[in-house]
């Protein structure tokens, strides 16, 4: 549906209509399940079909040449644009949330002449590879913006994953425990468990894994920031006789660990390297050890696509980026390892909610932030938040956490040896 409301008379100067709105608005005319109305100079437009629950947003142009940007460069110049403030929305989720209801209708502003911005975007998503090096410079990049703009955004424990509120009091630094809590449970973790963590983050899963549960842990980051803030951690907490923190790439650790975590980090690996991940982490892991994986994903169905995308996020935000599915984890790991899916549980409504937390952290503390970034920066940050949140509230993207456990001989991963005797 599409409806037009004209300005009163007098109320406009007498402009032209931009020559690309035309195009640009006729590509998302088919929206369902959900209202957009675009105000501009010019009047509004509405598009779309109401929706059972009353999801409905309202964009307003700032500048006209928006425009001419999304004809020409697609949805990453739409996100540019508003970086740019070109344009605002009343409520970015609803916006997001509505986009990712109709993913295929909004993708074809990709298309037209938008296409012709996509060879350049993949180009520069194919030179952000995760080898040794590369891996380094995109870590760095997302996650050594500054301890300062984290610790602003997050709870107190710096946990930047989503996570479990397990009443609906809960605080998000309550959910951030409580999600550690549960993948150490989930793991068996016991004083005689040496427990390895491939992405250290802040240091907060490796120190309450020590203290709460008394095992060995070593955790490694490629992070520069993140591993002096994690160093620092440990050796507040007393517990540098039980918590090595290294700064090693996955795949350069060595040694047999009991048991393997690794939360929201698969995500930075790459899709041409979850078979190198899962293998290292198989390397690392005994006979019989389990490990535990927190990742977000997208549905096996979408997999291919969203590998291929060169979108915002992997522009602006995470360099390198790639958002597996289950069944490409599950079929990296069968390819390359003994690993067999032993659990797995959704977390996704979870994962919505700890957005919203962290960007009302933001707007509290507005005045601190506006100190350390410009324009630019928060309104990028807004928008990703806001839109990742958006995907979470559809199920566009899912939260799971996995569990896989490597078998306790060695051969066939069904059955043990001839002449073991079984069990």
């Amino acid at each position: 549906m599409e409806s037009v409301s004209h300005a009163p008379a007098g109320a406009v100067a007498a402009t032209r209509r931009p020559f690309w709105k035309g195009p640009v608005i006729s590509r998302v005319r088919g929206l369902v399940n959900g209202e957009l109305t675009i105000v501009d100079d010019h009047g509004e437009v509405v598009i779309g079909t109401p929706a059972s629950d009353g999801l409905a947003v309202r964009l307003t142009v700032h500048r006209e040449r928006l425009w001419r940007r999304v004809a020409f460069g697609g949805l990453l110049a739409a996100t540019e644009a508003y970086m740019d403030g070109d344009w605002d929305a009343d409520d970015l989720t609803a916006l997001a949330r509505l986009f990712a209801r109709n993913i295929d209708q909004v993708s074809s502003l990709d298309s037209g002449l938008g296409r012709f911005i996509k060879p350049a975007a993949r180009i520069r998503y194919a030179f952000a590879r995760n080898s040794r090096r590369g891996a380094r410079r995109n870590i760095s990049a997302h996650y050594d913006l500054g301890n300062d703009f984290f610790a602003l955004m997050l709870d107190p424990t710096m946990t930047y994953s989503s996570g479990v509120f397990e009443r609906e009091d809960a605080t998000l630094e309550e959910a951030s425990l409580a999600k550690i809590d549960r993948l150490c449970r989930k793991l068996g973790l016991t004083a005689d468990d040496h427990l390895l963590e491939i992405g250290s983050g802040w240091g907060r899963l490796a120190v309450y894994a020590a203290s709460r549960f008394g095992c060995r842990v070593t955790t490694t980051t490629i992070s520069g920031q993140q591993y002096d803030v994690a160093v620092a951690r440990v050796a507040a907490a007393g517990l540098e006789d039980r918590v090595t923190v290294l700064f090693s790439d996955y795949r350069d650790l060595t040694g047999e660990f009991s048991k393997l975590v690794s939360v929201e980090m698969i995500e930075a690996v790459g899709a041409e390297y979850f078979e190198a991940f899962f293998k290292a982490a198989a390397d690392r892991l005994a006979p019989g050890g389990v490990m535990a994986l927190q990742a977000i994903t997208v549905a096996d169905q979408r997999f291919e696509e969203a590998r291929r995308a060169a979108d915002f996020i992997k522009h602006y935000v995470f360099p390198g980026s790639c958002i597996p599915s289950v069944g490409a984890l599950t079929a990296a790991a069968a390819r390359a390892t003994d690993l067999r899916l032993v659990d797995l549980e959704d977390f996704t409504p979870h994962y919505a909610r700890t957005l919203a937390a962290w960007r009302e952290n933001l707007a509290r503390n507005r005045e601190a932030v506006e100190r350390i970034t410009d324009e630019r920066f928060r309104r990028l940050w807004h928008l990703y938040l806001t839109y990742c949140e958006g995907g979470f509230h559809e199920r566009h993207t899912n939260l799971v956490q996995m569990t896989f456990a490597r078998p306790a001989w060695r051969g066939d991963i069904n059955r043990p040896p001839a002449g073991t005797g079984g069990r």
